[in-house]
């Protein structure tokens, strides 16, 4: 089963509040990620700040086209 039907067929289950939770649940487990492991906090604070922000934003740019 190739993987846009396995998203799709997991997709009909959820809620309109599973993906906020979800989003929650990823940010906790890295927070939970960065306190007991020092090699990847150290690697997480090693990386320029706006290495993030190009991320989040080429990662936002699908998202902002389906909306507008």
């Amino acid at each position: 089963m190739c993987f846009d039907k396995l998203v799709k067929k997991f997709s009909k289950n959820l809620k309109w509040y599973d993906v906020s939770l979800l989003k929650l649940c990823v940010l906790f487990f890295t927070l939970f990620l960065v306190t007991v492991w020092p090699a990847f906090r150290n690697l997480v604070l090693s990386i320029a700040w706006y290495w993030y922000l190009i991320i989040g934003v080429i990662l936002a740019i699908p998202l902002i086209r389906k909306l507008c």
